[in-house]
């Protein structure tokens, strides 16, 4: 996850371990962090990324156009997840190549879902219930 709210860190981590606790989390908080990261360790290759579109320093449009041109991620899959849900950012993360753009919801369960679907996961069969 490359998202400059800590919070927004430790709430996605829950939502992680209630669909599987056997997911990896790695968080950094700002995408030259994240672009620093994947330089220093050659071998880190994460499957997804989650990418929010407003941090400081670099946004998450300006990150996914330096993410896209990293080798290593050509099958790493990279969601936009943010509060915001403007247009032109929804359009230009998809040209840029995101998988898909998810604005961040306050129901647990709504998110839950969404992250079943993108890890191929029945949410019939966790062990947790989650209420909105």
């Amino acid at each position: 996850m490359i998202d400059d709210d800590e919070d927004d860190h430790e709430i996605f981590k829950i939502y992680l371990k209630i669909i599987n606790r056997d997911i990896t989390f790695k968080g950094v908080y700002n995408g030259e962090e994240a672009i620093d990261l994947l330089k220093t360790e050659p071998l880190y290759v994460p499957d997804y990324i989650f990418l929010d579109v407003n941090m400081p320093k670099m946004n998450g449009i300006e990150c996914l156009r330096l993410l896209r041109n990293f080798t290593k991620l050509e099958n790493t899959k990279i969601f936009m997840y943010s509060t915001t849900s403007e247009t032109h950012f929804l359009e230009e993360s998809r040209i840029l190549g995101a998988e898909d753009f998810i604005v961040k919801s306050s129901k647990s369960a709504k998110m839950v879902k969404k992250l079943c679907n993108i890890f191929k996961i029945d949410p019939n069969n966790q062990l947790h219930t989650v209420r909105s």
